[in-house]
Parts: structure tokens; C-alpha cells; sequence
């Protein structure tokens, strides 16, 4: 795994390395948000995942991680900070983050969640690769398919382009089961593949970012239940 790290907090770096290297993956540090975004942009598929912490000089991490999405919208992004309010929490999804990590954080669980995001992103690359996937739309609706080795989206034969890899998670978890009401700690232990501690704010964040890229193309599919959580359902589109 090649990972870009940026974090002007040295010993942060230095102490992430040696569990980088302890996994045998290679990390590539940059110390200000300016440095970053010219290191992403040299060549942005080498990358596997990046680290992005927050409060940066150069270039805030915020506007940071609104340049990397417009390079790449398929980059795994997990943002690093000291700001644990629900407002800049809610800003770092938004802004395209997959993971929202608040300082001090232990280690062990930074690389349990780098797997768990890499192992989801990675899965329809290796059963591509495998050949183990004789179907190129795995998920069908009237209206909506889906193809994970490709990781395309169709609303009415027009592609969703540049969802983010949770936003793909996300809408093909809930089209699996149309009409099936999910709960948001459903979708945490589901889509983000292990326990989020009850933020249910991540779910809300990508939801509305997912329903901003769909409307783009056709009607939305992705509705509130209220109380209760979200499902899909385009079962109502011939008739509007």
C-alpha cells in the first residue's frame, strides 16, 4: 500500500511511520497543505489512501482535501484533527472525507481503520482481477445498476460520475435491498465495516453528498425515513 500522509505535527509522522513500516507499507509525509497538493498532483494513481490532517500552513486542509477531490474522486480520504466539533466533523464529509478521525487517536486503530477502508476499496480491483465476477451489473434495479468492478453507476443509462468510495458503498448497500429501511447504525456497521462509536453524523454527511451527485442526473432514489433512517426506492420515478 503507498500512502500520503500530511501532517505538519513531526512526531506524529515519525511516530506513524514505524507502524507504516511495521505493516510494510510505503508513506510518502507531507508537512504543509502547498507541498501536498503539488506531491498528489505529480501522479495521482500511485496513490492508495491518503492521511490529511486539518490545521496545516500553507494551504488549510480543508481546501486541501477540495483540491485532492477534484483530482481524484476515487482516492480513499481519512482526515486527521484536533477540531472534534460537530460542525467542522460534518465540513471534513462534506468536503469528500471517508473517515473522520479526531486527535489524539490511537495508532492501532488508525491502521484498523486505513484496512478496513483500503481491504472495501480494494475488493472490486482483486475480483477483477481474480476473474471471479461473470456479470458486469451486479446490482440492478428498474432503474438504477451497478457494477463493482467497474465501481459505475447508471440512473436511467446516465452514469453518477465521481462518487467517492463510501458514496458507492453507501447507495449499492441500500439498492441491494430497495425498499429496506436502514438505520444509520445499520449503514455504520455495514458500509464502514466495523463499530463508529455512534456518530451517526458520517452517515448524514455522505447521504447528502450522494443525493447531491444523483439529482445531478435524474430523480432521487435515496429517501429519509423518517425516524428511523434511509432506503432506496425508484419505484415511484414512472410516475412523477
Amino acid at each position: 500500500m503507498r500512502i500520503l500522509m500530511i501532517e505538519d505535527n513531526k512526531s506524529v509522522s515519525d511516530m506513524m511511520g514505524m507502524f507504516f513500516k511495521k505493516e510494510k507499507w510505503n508513506v510518502t509525509f507531507a508537512y504543509d497543505g502547498l507541498k501536498a497538493i503539488e506531491t498528489f498532483k505529480a501522479d495521482p494513481e500511485q496513490w492508495d489512501i491518503v492521511l490529511l490532517d486539518l490545521n496545516l500552513p500553507g494551504k488549510d486542509g480543508m481546501e486541501v482535501a477540495a483540491e485532492l477531490r477534484r483530482m481524484s474522486q476515487s482516492i480513499p480520504l481519512i482526515m486527521l484533527t484536533a477540531r472534534d466539533s460537530e460542525s467542522d466533523q460534518v465540513l471534513g464529509l462534506e468536503m469528500g472525507a471517508d473517515e473522520y478521525i479526531t486527535k489524539p487517536f490511537s495508532p492501532i486503530t488508525l491502521i484498523a481503520r486505513i484496512k478496513a477502508l483500503y481491504r472495501r476499496v480494494s475488493m472490486s480491483r482483486e475480483t477483477s482481477e481474480n476473474g471471479t465476477q461473470n456479470t458486469k451489473y451486479d446490482v440492478r434495479t428498474t432503474h438504477l445498476k451497478i457494477s463493482t468492478i467497474t465501481r459505475e453507476v447508471y440512473l436511467d443509462e446516465k452514469l453518477i460520475s465521481d462518487l467517492t468510495p463510501k458514496e458507492f458503498d453507501l447507495l449499492k448497500t441500500l439498492a441491494q435491498k430497495p425498499m429496506q429501511v436502514f438505520s444509520r447504525e445499520q449503514l455504520l456497521q455495514m458500509v464502514w465495516d466495523y463499530e463508529y462509536y455512534g456518530d451517526e453524523r458520517t452517515v448524514d454527511a455522505h447521504i447528502k453528498k450522494l443525493r447531491q451527485k444523483l439529482e445531478a442526473v435524474g430523480p432521487q432514489v435515496v429517501q429519509t425515513v423518517w425516524g428511523v433512517g434511509y432506503k432506496f426506492d425508484d419505484s415511484k420515478i414512472d410516475e412523477d
